[in-house]
């Protein structure tokens, strides 16, 4: 499969969710965690569906749930930094995430 920087960008983010929640994990928070594992890495596994879409209307479908997933993430994001359970800096994570919700709204538009 051809990778886009779309597809790049949302796979590398899906392991670096993966890392956050194996930190997570270790200082013993469970729920928020488990929360931004599922939405961060639900967008890259949409955007694979997309691609592998059997038409134009499936191929939005997806992008639509991915670009849902990825606010989704930011919410998950902004509330474990802003609560303060844990000693943990998201912004990274959250400027990443603001840049696939760009993209994925972008292509939503194309794809209309």
């Amino acid at each position: 499969m051809e990778q886009s920087i779309l597809t790049t960008k949302s796979k590398v983010f899906a392991l670096q969710v993966i890392q956050l929640f194996q930190g997570l994990q270790s200082q013993w928070e469970f729920i928020l965690s488990k929360q931004i594992l599922r939405s961060g890495t639900s967008i890259w596994a949409n955007i694979r569906e997309a691609i592998a879409g059997q038409s134009k209307k499936d191929f939005y479908a997806k992008i639509c749930i991915a670009f849902k997933e990825a606010h989704k993430t930011h919410y998950w994001l902004e509330l474990l930094e802003e609560s303060k359970l844990i000693e943990t800096n998201t912004q990274t994570l959250q400027s990443e995430c603001d840049e696939l919700i760009k993209m994925l709204a972008s292509t939503k538009i194309t794809s209309e």
